[in-house]
């Protein structure tokens, strides 16, 4: 199984060049919930803080500056600790 990949505060060229300030943004509130991912997920996170476990693998926390990508075929729980705001595509 494929890991999470998380480049922390990558610079705003970079996100630029990428386009994720043009990407859909998803908020959520503190909670916990399992997820699947179809197909890869690229996401900025602009507010919150989150730990992402993967049914195989040890926990990532994610928060504010972190672009992450997530690989398709992903079985994973959320828990939200604090509110998200994140681009995604």
């Amino acid at each position: 199984m494929a890991e999470i990949k998380v480049e922390r505060n990558p610079d705003r060229k970079r996100l630029e060049e990428l386009g994720v300030f043009r990407w859909p943004i998803w908020e959520k509130e503190e909670s916990e919930f399992p997820w699947h991912y179809d197909e890869p997920e690229t996401c900025y996170f602009l507010e919150g803080e989150v730990v992402v476990t993967p049914r195989e693998g040890e926990p990532v926390r994610l928060q504010a500056g972190d672009l992450v990508t997530f690989p398709a075929g992903l079985f994973c729980t959320w828990k939200i600790l604090k509110k998200v705001r994140k681009h995604y595509r």
